[in-house]
């Protein structure tokens, strides 16, 4: 019975310490203008050191552009990106790409390094065509959400909001009009802020994020408050409780034993 007593005032206090005011959890807030919103400001990401791209080479004769691609794996995942199909960007900035040798590679988007291959192939193949793709897009979520982790994308066109998604959405103490971006790139930090309870995050130049991006959410101040009092209150509880029963018991005891 204490067990349960404690239990019951526990999560008494849990609810009462949650209750919150709804306005703080709703995203886009104001006027949602979607004339000046319809803007899409994405910028495409670039090649980094570290980064993992897939190249696979095509043309009008295949057989002339296999020697060019890497052997694939028929057993390899059909449900993750295989890294170990693609090409790894050393400190340097380059790729050692089947048939090419060294290629400089870093600081190119995708469409970039298309441009580079339609040089490198122009004698050597008859109207040349690739997939290129990043294999190791990946984002980490800390703080409060729901899942913290660092989540890989199979795509390159990620937005906070895929992010957040992925990771279980903010929790109910998630600061939702300070989330903090951490990006690094040609050896410097950058920061970003985002605000999802207005509407203008969609024309952020942070909405869209990059690569090895670290996304951090931070707990409103109420959050430590409240935890703070909810186990000074159950400690407070159980102490009584605890207390109680054993006055109880002695009080039982003596009057049995007269």
């Amino acid at each position: 019975m204490r067990l349960s007593y404690t239990g019951l005032i526990a999560l008494l206090v849990i609810i009462l310490a949650s209750c919150g005011n709804p306005k703080e959890l709703r995203y886009f807030q104001g006027e949602f203008d979607t004339a000046k919103l319809s803007q899409v400001n994405y910028k495409e990401p670039v090649i980094q050191a570290g980064d993992i791209i897939s190249i696979k080479v095509y043309s009008d004769d295949n057989a002339a552009a296999d020697p060019y691609n890497m052997i694939s794996n028929a057993m390899a995942s059909t449900t993750a990106p295989n890294t170990s199909m693609g090409y790894e960007v050393d400190n340097a900035g380059n790729i050692q790409m089947a048939g090419l040798g060294t290629l400089k590679v870093s600081d190119l988007t995708i469409l970039q390094l298309q441009g580079l291959l339609d040089k490198k192939f122009e004698k050597l193949l008859s109207h040349p065509y690739y997939n290129i793709r990043f294999l190791n897009f990946k984002v980490t979520v800390l703080g409060d959400v729901g899942r913290p982790g660092t989540y890989t994308f199979p795509v390159q066109k990620v937005s906070i909001l895929d992010v957040l998604g992925m990771a279980g959405d903010l929790t109910i103490y998630g600061k939702r009009d300070n989330i903090l971006i951490v990006r690094e790139k040609d050896g410097k930090r950058e920061f970003g802020r985002l605000n999802l309870k207005s509407p203008d995050i969609f024309k952020s130049d942070w909405f869209y994020l990059q690569q090895n991006d670290m996304v951090y959410v931070d707990m409103l101040d109420k959050k430590a408050i409240a935890t703070d009092q909810t186990m000074r209150w159950i400690g407070i509880s159980t102490a009584v409780i605890s207390t109680a029963a054993v006055i109880t018991t002695l009080i039982i005891t003596i009057s049995n034993n007269q």
